[in-house]
């Protein structure tokens, strides 16, 4: 239902801001450059869908096998005393387990054209446990929140583009993203649990986050000490090796317990398949209204209306031009980063603005296409608490990159 409320908002506020561009300041280019942005984004969306049909169709291929062959049990073995906890919907050791698991774990190394098609595929084994197959289940929303919250250890990429603008330091964002991200994910784990009434002072919830958070301070602390070109190697080696190394390990587990490997790759493949293609609805109605909302100026009109707040509070403006990045990341990944490109084109990498739109772009995730993409998939329409929940934790992250940025950077 918020979805439904926001997906009309979109468009009644940018027509609104479009005629009041018409009238009162002569732009008689606004509804044409509206109309093309619909042409465009509609484009763009079945291009997206398009793009991920040979990823999901691999992928839930692979994941079909790790099914039949034992392998998603064993993952969902290892979490299950934790995800028992936050997802008490789901059934002991079920697969879903092991599917969320490893999409959480693809995020978090970045390897993200391995965790749509993994995230899918435990949506749709969710959905398979959901009484009300039009209405998100609690356990879903759980999922999607903590996807969309994009806990990521490593932000290689966002290395990489500050690297490619001149950056003395592409690396110094890492540990403020890092931070970033944890606190996003930590709101967006609170958020959730009060909406379901679930109780995180747990043991087992304690140890398994109390784990966690020493793992990253280990990770954090062996980064620091290493430059950033070996940051990004060993990032890019230890992702890639595990991700090939889970392929084989299905495949031979499979092999072990005599499961024809390829027949039971090509039926998860069709269903791959199946879901491409049934997302493209959801994706043109979203990105159609973000692209009528950007085409408005709707998004210019709050960065500058922020802007003027900020200094009649007095509070320090450098953050400002960075809000683009914050505003755009929930409505296109894609637009983010052509926005924090741009500042770091414009303004310099090492700027501060610069900085905070990095730290903003490495600890946020595309809600909305998250939602579009996930929900698409199984045909969720009532998607409940959802969106405020993931738009909680990622307001969480905007503000966290904000704070961190300033101790970082001064």
């Amino acid at each position: 239902m918020a979805l439904n409320y926001v997906w009309i908002a979109f468009f009644l506020v940018s027509f609104v801001v479009a005629l009041i561009k018409l009238i009162f300041f002569q732009d008689y280019e606004i509804f044409h450059t509206i109309v093309n942005s619909t042409f465009d984004m509609s484009k763009t969306a079945a291009e997206l869908s398009l793009s991920l049909v040979g990823i999901m169709t691999f992928w839930l291929g692979i994941m079909k096998i790790g099914e039949k062959g034992g392998m998603i049990n064993i993952f969902a073995k290892a979490v299950g005393p934790f995800f028992s906890k936050i997802f008490p919907e789901i059934p002991k050791n079920h697969p879903a387990l092991g599917s969320v698991l490893m999409n959480f774990s693809a995020n978090m190394l970045g390897l993200d054209n391995a965790a749509t098609p993994m995230g899918l595929k435990a949506m749709k084994e969710l959905q398979e446990l959901n009484p009300n197959k039009d209405t998100a289940s609690n356990a879903q929303i759980m999922f999607l929140v903590l996807n969309a919250s994009s806990l990521v250890l490593i932000p290689t990429s966002i290395m990489a583009f500050r690297k490619a603008a001149g950056a003395a330091n592409p690396s110094d964002i890492f540990v403020p993203c890092l931070l970033a991200t944890f606190f996003s994910t930590l709101v967006g784990l609170i958020v959730t649990a009060i909406y379901q009434k679930i109780n995180l002072l747990q043991k087992v919830i304690l140890l398994y986050l109390g784990s966690a958070m020493i793992g990253i301070c280990g990770i954090l602390y062996y980064f620091s000490t290493i430059s950033q070109e070996k940051i990004e190697l060993i990032s890019n080696v230890f992702g890639n090796t595990l991700l090939f190394t889970i392929i084989v390990s299905f495949i031979v587990l499979a092999l072990i317990k005599k499961v024809n490997v390829f027949e039971t790759f090509i039926d998860g493949a069709k269903e791959g398949f199946d879901v491409a293609i049934k997302i493209i609805p959801y994706l043109v109605g979203l990105l159609v209204a973000i692209g009528v909302l950007r085409g408005s100026g709707v998004l210019d009109y709050l960065v500058q209306g922020i802007g003027h707040l900020v200094a009649i509070l007095g509070l320090d403006t450098r953050f400002v031009p960075a809000l683009p990045v914050a505003f755009m990341k929930p409505l296109s990944g894609g637009g983010a980063r052509g926005l924090m490109v741009e500042l770091m084109k414009t303004n310099g990498p090492d700027n501060f603005a610069s900085r905070v739109a990095c730290v903003i772009q490495g600890s946020t995730e595309t809600t909305f296409y998250v939602l579009a993409v996930y929900f698409g998939a199984v045909s969720i329409k009532k998607t409940r608490h959802a969106l405020p929940a993931a738009l909680l934790a990622e307001l969480a992250g905007v503000i966290a990159a904000i704070i961190i940025a300033y101790i970082f950077f001064g």
